[in-house]
């Protein structure tokens, strides 16, 4: 059977999201590994054909294994680690909350600290970091790891305000591009780079920024406003320019280029990550709060670093 006659993973809202291949693919939802207290941060390696992501409240990082299906741990002690991405060197780019700092784990296994600081100040808890091709690494710093020890260590934050920085790839300066936000969450380039959409989980809103030259950003409209019981946390692009959301209880969300929710995903759980990989990376991986979770689908998603998206297709297998 096709999936589109089992509507109870896909929510068809706008014909587009059927005529885009959207409902083309598994009927139903795998469940690849459950039993974390709160799953985010999912990242596909490809080298590794591996997922790593994070288990909070646990302290660890945890890898999936392609091939056997293994689940073992990556690491302990890990930070409280949430979101997580690669370089363009294919490095792990771990925002530990617990740490309050942004890691890149070398490809000898040692660990490199990026930010920890802005403007001498600690940060709050690095939620979600994207890679931009010039090598700079954006990050959000909302509060969630600072306002209990669930998540972190409870502690007063140093800045005062929930922000968006840009890590330089050459000096390492620590540059605030984005403030005035309720609680920025994920973060995704457009595909030419022109733009970065920003999620802010405390406003209940996905904001679109002009990326300017120099590595400063302008405007900020709205491009996206939750629903009813939804929330919006990381957020990615598929090769269609369709931005697909983690909505939290609402499942995943499908916004069409223009804006318009045109689908959904429903998920059992609360969904807090999304992430594109396989070797076709059209297989989304979905961080449940105990679960992580995986569908191939019809449509095909993004490199996490953006225009070099080419290496992981010509990369040989």
């Amino acid at each position: 059977m096709s999936s589109s006659e089992h509507p109870d993973l896909y929510e068809v809202l706008d014909e587009r999201f059927r005529t885009g291949r959207c409902v083309n693919g598994d009927a139903g939802l795998e469940v690849l590994y459950t039993g974390c207290r709160w799953v985010e941060g999912p990242v596909y390696v490809p080298a590794w054909r591996q997922v790593i992501w994070s288990d909070i409240p646990n302290d660890r990082l945890l890898r999936w294994d392609e091939e056997t299906g293994a689940v073992g741990v990556f690491r302990r002690d890990a930070g409280y680690p949430n979101g997580n991405t690669l370089d363009r060197e294919g490095r792990l780019v771990t925002c530990e909350q617990g740490n309050r700092r942004v890691t890149r784990t070398e490809h000898d296994g040692t660990v490199t600290v990026l930010a920890d600081r802005w403007e001498g100040k600690r940060l709050n808890s690095p939620n979600d970091a994207a890679v931009k091709s010039d090598g700079s690494i954006w990050f959000s710093d909302p509060s969630f790891g600072i306002t209990s020890d669930y998540e972190g260590h409870r502690a007063h934050s140093e800045i005062g305000a929930n922000n968006v920085y840009r890590i330089d790839p050459a000096s390492g300066e620590v540059r605030l591009v984005a403030d005035g936000l309720g609680a920025p969450n994920g973060l995704v380039f457009s595909a030419d780079e022109s733009r970065l959409f920003v999620s802010d989980t405390g406003a209940g809103v996905i904001r679109v920024f002009d990326v300017r030259d120099d590595g400063t950003l302008a405007n900020g409209e709205v491009f996206a406003t939750a629903r009813a019981g939804a929330r919006f946390d990381n957020i990615r692009f598929d090769e269609d320019g369709r931005l697909w959301v983690a909505a939290m209880k609402d499942g995943v969300h499908c916004y069409d280029p223009d804006g318009t929710l045109i689908g959904r995903l429903r998920i059992p759980e609360i969904v807090a990550n999304i992430s594109w990989g396989g070797a076709k990376r059209n297989r989304l991986f979905i961080a449940g709060d105990t679960s992580l979770y995986s569908v191939v689908m019809g449509v095909t998603g993004t490199h996490p670093t953006g225009p070099g998206r080419r290496r992981w297709l010509d990369a040989p297998r």
